[in-house]
């Protein structure tokens, strides 16, 4: 068994069997947009999910677990989230990562930039969760992600005018910037180094990963911030201090 396995079903069991223990009628369940799967468009709620690693296979068995437990409960409600990249202060993640190439100077521009990125400031994802609490009894399923989408080249943009870096109009392309991702991937296996660059960063990082979240946008909720606002905050937050 995995990690993921262990964290995410071991964990969605232990907490079904609280909830039975004490009575509990209610549980907000964060699961994730990668029960998906990749190059799905933008997937609504009730697109069919087709995981593509352990991480979403285990997050769509969580929820599966979850359910079964708000079927069998008697006035309970289950709110199910799924949220897209999440990025904030004091997470290092790849949003965090990408921010950190631009302004130490190591990031170069692949393909066109202007693919499209859903993200969730943890701000916003926070304050929907919260809000989540007041449901009345049910079951509720609900992307997440801030809108509009940032592209690429804006996501950048951002980084750069506040950190006050001049941009390049610098750009590899695609096919070149992908040839020299699986030549570091050679590299990698011969050495048993891990790189910041591979073949499958390349793709993620030039693909266009969206998300419809226009049911939790018109459920009443309205983010605290922009997207800007967010990714401006943890810049502020993690490198400016």
């Amino acid at each position: 068994m995995s990690l993921y396995h262990d964290v995410n079903v071991g964990g969605a069991e232990n907490v079904v069997q609280a909830a039975k223990v004490n009575n509990i009628k209610r549980i907000v369940f964060t699961s994730s947009v990668a029960i998906y799967g990749l190059n799905r468009g933008t997937p609504d709620e009730d697109m069919e999910p087709q995981p593509f690693n352990e991480y979403g296979r285990t997050k769509l068995e969580a929820e599966k677990i979850f359910k079964a437990w708000h079927a069998e409960t008697p006035d309970s409600t289950l709110v199910t989230v799924r949220p897209a990249v999440v990025f904030g202060e004091n997470n290092r993640g790849n949003v965090y990562n990408l921010i950190n190439q631009v302004v130490s100077g190591r990031f170069l521009m692949v393909g066109n930039g202007e693919n499209r990125k859903s993200m969730g400031y943890v701000g916003n994802v926070a304050e929907f969760l919260k809000q989540q609490l007041l449901k009345d009894t049910g079951y509720y399923v609900y992307n997440y992600a801030d809108k509009p989408d940032l592209s690429s080249s804006e996501i950048i943009s951002i980084v750069r005018e506040e950190m006050n870096i001049s941009a390049s109009n610098v750009k590899v392309p695609y096919g070149i910037g992908l040839l020299g991702g699986y030549a570091f991937d050679v590299l990698s296996n011969i050495t048993g180094k891990k790189f910041p660059v591979s073949a499958v960063r390349i793709q993620k990082f030039c693909a266009d990963t969206t998300i419809n979240s226009s049911v939790a946008m018109s459920s009443g909720y309205t983010p605290p911030y922009s997207l800007d606002e967010g990714l401006r905050r943890m810049i502020a937050h993690e490198f400016k201090q």
